[in-house]
């Protein structure tokens, strides 16, 4: 009976031990805090400012407004669901890989889809990711320093059609 009562205190010691070193559902945001913020972050303000500034400072001519199914349709974002940039940032590295590169970023271009494309996308103005890096070295290099200047474009396909919106920052 005397080791039953050990036990049973032991569970409960245990009990109260969990309540107060398990983290709680009000300390989780106390957890996301920890997290650290990309050093070329810019503020919603910033942000909020150059969508405006695009709009004041941008012909219409520019952002291709055309008839897209009996609408007017101006696009001023491209967007892309996580899981596709992530899967498509998988497929860059790995290619990148294979054709002797070091992919160490990506760049985003302005292009336009011109007067062949299907219908809904004629003449309108589209963005497409890239990834860019340096060309691996060879393993002897007895020069651990890399001399080359900026990232280049590496040859791997870009990701494009992303859904594209006609309202400015924030959407």
């Amino acid at each position: 009976m005397k080791k039953l009562t050990y036990i049973i205190l032991g569970f409960i010691i245990g009990a109260v031990l969990t309540y107060y070193f398990c983290p709680r559902p009000d300390n989780l945001n106390a957890m996301d805090s920890k997290v650290k913020i990309p050093k070329d972050t810019i503020s919603v303000a910033e942000a909020k400012q150059f969508s405006k500034n695009w709009e004041e400072r941008n012909p219409i001519e520019i952002d291709s407004t055309i008839e897209v199914e009996g609408a007017r349709k101006v696009t001023r974002s491209v967007k892309w669901p996580l899981e596709e940039i992530n899967d498509y940032l998988i497929y860059a590295k790995a290619k990148s890989d294979t054709l002797g590169y070091n992919m160490t970023g990506v760049r985003v271009y302005l292009g336009n889809y011109g007067e062949n494309a299907e219908p809904s996308k004629k003449n309108r103005n589209t963005m497409f990711i890239v990834p860019t890096g340096k060309k691996k070295k060879s393993e002897a290099s007895m020069n651990p320093l890399n001399f080359q200047g900026d990232d280049e474009d590496i040859l791997v396909p870009p990701l494009n059609n992303g859904s594209g919106g006609p309202n400015g920052y924030p959407n």
